[in-house]
């Protein structure tokens, strides 16, 4: 498979008997997943080995490049060049990127930064001029077993959340949900401030301290 032109965190990217993982990217049950924003590239050692070894050629490394920040998605690095910043406003259908700004017990505050479209493509997407505000109830996190959602174990302030626009609410809020696997956190930061990557679809792990924190999280695409 190619390369994207931009990739969005939790992508696919490649298969680990392709490519290795190198800096922006994280491993997971045998393929190679985007774990920030940015330009992927594949860069081949600068070893040149023997015309007469035997040994197969080395794979080529995947790395993530954050391009320069000038949207809201600053902290998680912009999400492409081809998305154009404008005043859109999500319909009911929308896939939308947000991050997190409140967890409360009965909801979670997102401010919608992108609107992906119906289609969540990326080259459809839009930045929002100003943060539009959005709200998960609840019942609407998950599909299954709604009653035992406990929202501060799924969602943490600052997450990255991938979400679907399925009411236009009240005059304040899009009624928002993540209740498919393929939505919920996309991007999220431990306790001590480093970007984790996801190791189930509960669990985001810290490369550093090795750490793991409880997510709804987003079945990478």
């Amino acid at each position: 498979m190619s390369l994207p032109a931009i990739a969005l965190p939790g992508q696919l990217l490649g298969a680990s008997s392709t490519y290795d993982p190198g800096p922006g990217t994280h491993l997971h049950a045998s393929n190679i997943y985007a774990s920030l924003p940015g330009r992927p590239t594949a860069s081949t050692s600068s070893h040149n080995p023997s015309s007469k070894s035997s040994k197969p050629p080395p794979k080529q490394t995947l790395t993530i490049t954050r391009l320069p920040s000038t949207s809201a998605t600053a902290d998680f690095g912009p999400v492409s060049e081809r998305i154009s910043n404008t005043n859109a406003l999500p319909r009911v259908g929308d896939v939308v990127l947000g991050r997190v700004t409140r967890c409360m017990t009965r909801q979670v505050n997102i401010g919608i930064l992108i609107v992906m479209g119906a289609g969540g493509k990326q080259e459809e997407g839009m930045v929002c001029a100003n943060e539009i505000q959005g709200v998960v109830r609840r019942e609407d996190v998950r599909a299954t077993e709604k009653e035992k959602v406990v929202t501060g174990e799924g969602f943490r302030v600052g997450d990255l959340v991938r979400a679907v626009v399925i009411s236009l609410g009240d005059q304040s809020n899009y009624y928002l949900t993540t209740a498919k696997n393929e939505l919920g956190v996309i991007m999220a930061k431990s306790e001590y401030g480093n970007t984790m990557y996801p190791v189930s679809w509960k669990e985001f792990k810290d490369p550093v301290t090795g750490e793991t924190e409880t997510r709804k999280v987003a079945k990478p695409l």
